[in-house]
């Protein structure tokens, strides 16, 4: 798992570069050609007006201004804290650790059934609980017992999945964060074009298309990772759910009574 998920950052990170390439590529090609009209404006005689030169940070910062900056800062920082919260909970000592199997089996093989139930009880992993549940209940039968460990595995489950719908969540607001942003752009282009007329500067017409550009482009750098990461990790836990319930019937199969005939 610690495999995995250092492959995983590392592929994040390079999505993330990449996109920050493209940024910055994007910028440089705006800062350019406003510079080179608008330098080339006054040639027919009029005083040129002092060239301010732009580097590709501040050419961001000024596209993205300080609201759609904060609005992507903070899901950054959601999403990666998400994300850490998330690979931690599906970790497999955290749902189904084997030393909790082991014990477990040689405490009823060895009909230590109260021992066994503190074992699982002590332990706070996804099948500690859910086997907990089920010899808490045995008493009342074979077929309770099993209830009772469908509840808490279902219950598990939900938060398991509570959690990692959040990135989701980030994974769809994003890009939505960034349409918005390129409608607001292209407003404020074209709005540049009406107030100015035919000949409006080009500096100012680029920043409102450079803020198009950039929310769309910084949206969907931070959902394609949380899209990808969701689904990563849901089919993980879907798969380790499954291996505790076979894992927990498993186990308590040697109460079930055999049927009489």
């Amino acid at each position: 798992m610690r495999h995995r998920a250092l492959l995983f950052g590392s592929l994040v990170a390079v999505i993330g570069l990449l996109f920050l390439d493209g940024a910055f590529q994007t910028a440089n090609i705006f800062t350019q050609t406003a510079l080179a009209q608008d330098a080339a404006a006054p040639a027919g005689g009029g005083v040129e007006e002092p060239v301010k030169e732009l580097n590709a940070l501040q050419w961001l910062y000024q596209s993205l201004g300080p609201f759609y900056l904060i609005i992507f800062l903070s899901l950054s920082f959601t999403l990666v804290a998400l994300l850490v919260m998330n690979l931690l909970s599906a970790r497999r000592e955290n749902v189904c650790p084997v030393s909790l199997v082991e014990g477990f089996e040689a405490h009823l093989n060895e009909k230590q059934y109260q021992e066994a139930y503190e074992l699982a009880k002590a332990d706070e992993s996804f099948l500690g609980q859910v086997l907990s549940a089920g010899l808490a209940k045995l008493s009342a039968g074979y077929a309770q017992a099993i209830e009772a460990m469908q509840e808490v595995g279902e219950e598990e489950n939900m938060k398991l999945e509570h959690r990692l719908s959040y990135m989701a969540l980030i994974g769809t607001l994003s890009p939505m964060v960034g349409l918005f942003g390129t409608v607001h752009g292209m407003i404020k282009a074209f709005s540049v074009i009406a107030i100015a007329g035919s000949t409006p500067k080009a500096s100012d017409l680029a920043m409102g298309i450079s803020t198009a550009l950039f929310t769309t482009l910084v949206g969907l750098a931070i959902a394609i990772p949380a899209l990808a990461a969701y689904n990563i990790l849901k089919n993980r836990i879907a798969r380790l759910v499954l291996e505790v319930g076979i894992l927990s019937e498993g186990l308590m199969s040697r109460f079930e009574k055999p049927a009489q005939e």
